[in-house]
């Protein structure tokens, strides 16, 4: 059962997809496949609130350095100092 008939942002339709999440803590980052109802109209993504406990569970565990149930997947980066466009800085 959906929490919502219609987006609460814009009273768009919603639909069920499997979006993209990306959640941070600590300098760390995870990335994760999750259910989410999308807005076909603004794109607003809505969790369940199951969901919502789960990331910020996820989020506490990436802040204390706690990584059970979480694999590495690759590297992160940002640029350095000087990057030739000015508008682009480090983001640490």
């Amino acid at each position: 059962m959906r929490a919502f008939d219609k987006c609460p942002v814009c009273g768009g339709e919603l639909a069920t997809h499997l979006v993209e999440k990306i959640l941070s803590g600590g300098g760390n980052t995870a990335s994760m496949k999750v259910s989410a109802e999308v807005c076909g109209k603004c794109g607003e993504h809505l969790y369940s609130q199951k969901l919502s406990h789960s990331f910020d569970e996820i989020r506490r565990k990436l802040q204390h350095q706690e990584f059970s149930h979480l694999r590495p997947i690759g590297q992160s980066f940002t640029v350095e100092d000087g990057w030739p466009d000015q508008t682009i800085r480090s983001a640490g």
